[in-house]
Parts: structure tokens; sequence; C-alpha cells
């Protein structure tokens, strides 16, 4: 009976996090793209910060900020182009950053609800970071390609700092906020523990990336983007498992300190 509970209680917890995350999926992306509409209305490259294009607030297709670069570049104003580009993800980060800073702290240790909202928050936002930094690095067009093309840079010079970043953001998520997630959120629930840290991996490696592997033909244009996802969601998977050393020692860490 004991054990019937408990897996329960891991399906139950998922459902809430899959609620959770898809409900600030869609608030974020909103923001992200209101927040490069403000940047060119306050630069007076745009009338009506409110004129972006809506798109599906679940799949994440066929938003848009409504900004028309080309005319940007056109004028010579590519680092006006670059700045609106940016915005976003310097949003990003400082909320990843911020929210890290109060997951590590004491100030949820003792409010599961607040720990649980804090975290899937992050990984919402850690997730459109990794969407463009390292997967999309190189790529032409979008935000990166708008801030390459505005300021004249070598895709490099973005890739090695922002990749970096990314590895020590991910690091800090899964080897130091998970063991405290499993304590505050989870309890002694180990079911709760195993939906964690599936659905953290899976979301925060971009679950649209992990499905082009049965979308696309292997080895066409995505799949490469695909694989590296999933393989990057199993090995996080592998390496994080309840029951581990580590995972055993970061819990009681975690709970012998004050207020943990």
């Amino acid at each position: 009976m004991a054990g019937k509970t408990g897996i329960r209680e891991g399906i139950v917890y998922a459902m809430i996090a899959v609620i959770t995350y898809f409900f600030f999926q869609s608030a974020i992306v909103i923001i992200h793209e209101h927040i490069h509409s403000t940047t060119a209305f306050l630069l007076g490259r745009m009338q009506d910060p409110l004129a972006i294009i809506w798109g599906n607030p679940l799949t994440l297709d066929g938003w848009d900020e409504g900004v028309s670069y080309s005319t940007l570049y056109a004028a010579g104003l590519g680092t006006d182009a670059a700045i609106i580009a940016a915005m976003p993800l310097v949003f990003h980060a400082v909320v990843v950053t911020a929210g890290m800073y109060i997951l590590l702290s004491p100030a949820l240790a003792n409010n599961k609800w607040s720990f649980h909202l804090v975290f899937w928050f992050i990984i919402v936002n850690l997730m459109e970071l990794i969407a463009y930094m390292p997967l999309h690095a190189f790529a032409g067009n979008g935000d990166i390609g708008n801030i390459n093309h505005g300021l004249g840079l070598s895709p490099w010079v973005l890739f090695f700092p922002g990749t970096i970043l990314i590895l020590l953001f991910l690091g800090i998520l899964f080897f130091r906020i998970l063991p405290r997630a499993n304590v505050i959120i989870a309890c002694d629930s180990r079911p709760v523990r195993y939906a964690l840290l599936f659905l953290a991996a899976f979301f925060v490696f971009d679950w649209r990336s992990i499905f082009r592997i049965i979308l696309l033909p292997p080895l066409s244009s995505g799949w490469e983007i695909g694989a590296i996802a999933l393989i990057a969601c199993v090995l996080i998977i592998l390496l994080c498992r309840p029951g581990l050393a580590w995972i055993r020692r970061a819990e009681e860490e975690v709970r012998g300190k004050p207020g943990g």
C-alpha cells in the first residue's frame, strides 16, 4: 500500500510540474517578445510595443516581436538591432541567476510550493537560453543571428562565453539545486525525486528538440540538435538519479543546514 501511495504521489506531482512548466512557458514567450518590442519602442524603432505577432503558446511556433530588422540594417542601425535582439536573453540570464541564488539560500527552505514555483520558473528561462546558446549559436537568423549581424561579430565570439555560462548554470541546477529540491519538494518520496529529475532534464534540454529524433529523418537538418539534446538529457538522468552516493551526501548536507 505504501508503494502504491508513493507512486500516486509521484504521478500527482509530475502532473502539477507539467502544468506549472507549460503555464510559465506560455508566460515567458509573451514576456520574451514584449521585451523585444518594448526595447525597440524605447529606442524609437517601433511605434507600438504591444504590436507583437502572436503564435502557439504550447509549441511556441509563430511568435514574432514585430520588429523589422532588415529595415534597421538598411538604415545602418545594426547596433540598435543587436540591442533589441539581445535584451530578452539578458532578461533570461538575470532571472536564472537571481532564481538560483534564491533557491540556494535558506529563504525558501521551509516553503515547498514557493520553491517549486521558482525551480520551474528557472527551468523555463534556462531552456530559453539553451535554445539559443549553444544550439543556435551559428544560426543566420533569430536573436543570436541578429546580434551577430548587427554588431558584425563572428558566431564564435558569443559561442564560447555563452556555452560556458550555460554549462555553469546546468552544473548549479543539477548538482546543487536538484538535491535541495529532493529534500524540500520530494521530502521522503522517491517517485517524486524521479519526477523532478526526469521532467527537469526533459524540459531544460527542450522537449521540442528531443522529439526531432522521432519526427525528422536521420541526419537531416535539425536532427543533430535533437540528438545532442537527447544525449544531454540521458546523461544528466544517469549522473543525477536518486540513490547515488553523491546525491545522498548532498541531501544530507541540505538536511543538516539551518532551515534546510
